[in-house]
């Protein structure tokens, strides 16, 4: 589908938006989870590895909004 108002393309956004978020999601609490409960690190060191985490997690689904909704509009394919 190709976007003829704003409104259109905003909508696709918040879609891809709530799709990649939830399928995303299940790896960063893994990570999340794996820092939690590693020996190897201090509280300090775990806050920092969570926190990098989240940044990546945010990059990732940022990046891969930006790939799907240009894939739809440009009729790319896999």
């Amino acid at each position: 589908m190709v976007p003829v108002k704003k409104e259109d393309l905003r909508k696709m956004v918040t879609q891809t938006t709530l799709e990649t978020y939830e399928e995303l999601t299940p790896e960063l609490i893994r990570l999340i989870e794996e820092t939690k409960h590693s020996e190897e690190l201090t509280e300090a060191q775990k806050q920092d590895e969570i926190s990098l985490h989240m940044m990546g997690y945010v990059k990732t689904c940022t990046n891969e909004i930006i790939i799907e909704v240009l894939a739809e509009i440009l009729g790319l394919e896999e």
